[in-house]
């Protein structure tokens, strides 16, 4: 199966749709009767596409496993067309419309299964996903309109001791995310570089300034005192969502200091210094961390 630990839990929804065709209008009469000999076509139905749901997984070998958290059929009858439409919702790791699409044809199949001793015309038709909503491609603003200085702050790497791969896995999440990265830097622990370095980024008008490193408990670990002074607002829910997102993968990423926050219409963040830290802090806040400039300049939210 595909590899999906990167992943966030997210709000996922699915519609899909199954048309069935019925061969005689005395079809349709005997169903809204409930004079079917194998019983009440619609709830039998109903049932079944419950049932399948569920057990996509064990199915489809691709599918994951996954909590079903709200299923619901509903039948529209348009002369001798019943229209079946299921609708699946979790929340996941991963979307739920392959779920709804086993569902929906489950239910095509119980109902042609019920019908065909009694209607030799059945049809089963237009087996398709409707919509479907959740997951990073929900929540993604564009990308392209924002640009970015990378800064790393390590004592080691900015002597050449070691080589950066923190600030290159940032650099290859932000080009993901299609935003500009404007300057790559690298700097020691210092406070009062890293400061400057602020000050330097926002002049030549950075949207997104990103530090990582310096955000652990040593005596040189001082980014989050560099930067706290500088900050117009932090931004608790971004340094909550970095840290449960990292506590989920490892045991020490409670011990994280990394930081949020605006200055002016910049948002900058402080990341671990670690690679996987880094990059782990990055999927768990982009792309979605991009709506914040939305927010600052004045966008309405839309309630979804």
């Amino acid at each position: 199966m595909v590899d999906i630990t990167h992943k966030n839990n997210t709000l996922r929804t699915a519609t899909a749709q199954a048309v069935v065709k019925l061969g005689t209008i005395e079809t349709i009469e005997a169903i809204i009767a409930k004079k079917i000999p194998k019983g009440d076509v619609f709830e039998m139905a109903k049932t079944a596409g419950l049932f399948a749901v569920k057990r996509t997984s064990d199915m489809i070998p691709d599918c994951h496993p996954l909590p079903i958290e709200y299923t619901a059929v509903d039948y529209k009858i348009n002369n001798l067309d019943i229209t079946i439409e299921m609708t699946v919702k979790t929340i996941y790791k991963t979307g739920v419309e392959v779920e709804a699409m086993h569902g929906v044809s489950v239910v095509a199949l119980t109902m042609y299964d019920m019908l065909k001793p009694v209607d030799k015309n059945i049809e089963i038709n237009n087996i398709k996903l409707l919509n479907k909503k959740g997951g990073k491609s929900s929540y993604r603003d564009n990308g392209k309109l924002y640009s970015a200085t990378v800064i790393v702050c390590s004592d080691s790497i900015s002597a050449g001791h070691k080589e950066d791969r923190a600030g290159k896995a940032i650099i290859t999440k932000l080009e993901e995310c299609k935003v500009n990265v404007d300057n790559y830097i690298i700097i020691p622990d210092e406070k009062d570089q890293i400061q400057e370095q602020v000050k330097q980024a926002q002049q030549a008008g950075s949207d997104l300034i990103i530090f990582t490193g310096g955000t652990g408990l040593s005596p040189r670990d001082v980014t989050p005192e560099a930067l706290k002074p500088l900050l117009d607002r932090q931004i608790p829910g971004i340094e909550e969502a970095i840290r449960s997102y990292g506590q989920d993968r490892m045991p020490y990423a409670m011990l994280s200091r990394s930081i949020a926050g605006v200055i002016g219409e910049s948002v900058v963040l402080a990341l671990p210094g670690s690679t996987n830290g880094a990059k782990e802090s990055m999927e768990a806040i982009f792309p979605s961390v991009l709506h914040v400039f939305r927010i600052l300049k004045g966008a309405k939210h839309d309630g979804n």
